[in-house]
């Protein structure tokens, strides 16, 4: 039976890094970010059900006008809640086909919010990435064009560090003059053991 390792961490905290480094060891990555954006953009039901909660048309250019749904839901956390309660499900749902597929020894799936979205029921061991807050911030400016108080407003509205680290089996401190890879080699090594398949 294929394992399950969920990786989770905040905002520029260096999950995709992370996850990259697993699949360059030949661990699948299902990143539920990408599929919730697909899901958002191609399925109709999901579609229709976000332009409702909005009380607009988000699809005028014939995919998700994200901004503007960001720009809605802002610090309105029961229009949030429904939009999370209309794809998250579906996003588990995906996650759940997509690794019973798998011939692999384990799989991963990468979701900042795995913990929120009770994604931690389908997986058999997280892993959360932790880093700094001042470095995760320099992360994320450096590669999106967000101010760091729109990066501080993402960090403060994500679970803290510790409350992920005290849920997940394994943590992994990404500062920047951490090792990451002899972390990823032991999960590795660890994870293969799970699924009985000893390097």
């Amino acid at each position: 039976m294929t394992r399950r390792l969920g990786v989770t961490g905040g905002i520029g905290s260096g999950k995709t890094t992370v996850c990259k480094i697993f699949n360059v060891l030949g661990v699948p990555v299902f990143v539920a970010d990408v599929a919730a954006r697909q899901l958002m953009n191609n399925d109709p039901d999901i579609r229709s059900q976000i332009s409702a909660i909005a009380l607009a048309d988000l699809y005028t250019t014939g995919e998700l006008d994200r901004k503007e749904l960001a720009r809605l839901i802002f610090n309105k956390p029961e229009l949030l809640q429904r939009v999370n309660a209309t794809i998250h499900p579906a996003v588990l749902r995906m996650f759940d086909e997509w690794a019973e597929k798998s011939e692999e020894p384990y799989v991963i799936m990468e979701a900042a919010i795995l913990f929120e979205a009770k994604a931690d029921a389908l997986v058999d061991r997280v892993v959360a990435i932790s880093a700094p807050v001042e470095e995760r911030i320099a992360r994320v400016m450096s590669r999106n064009e967000l101010s760091r108080e729109e990066v501080l407003e993402r960090i403060i509205n994500q679970l803290e560090d510790d409350e992920r680290e005290e849920q997940s089996y394994y943590v992994i401190n990404n500062a920047d003059n951490e090792m990451i890879i002899p972390e990823i080699l032991k999960i590795h090594d660890d994870m293969l053991r799970l699924a009985g398949r000893d390097r």
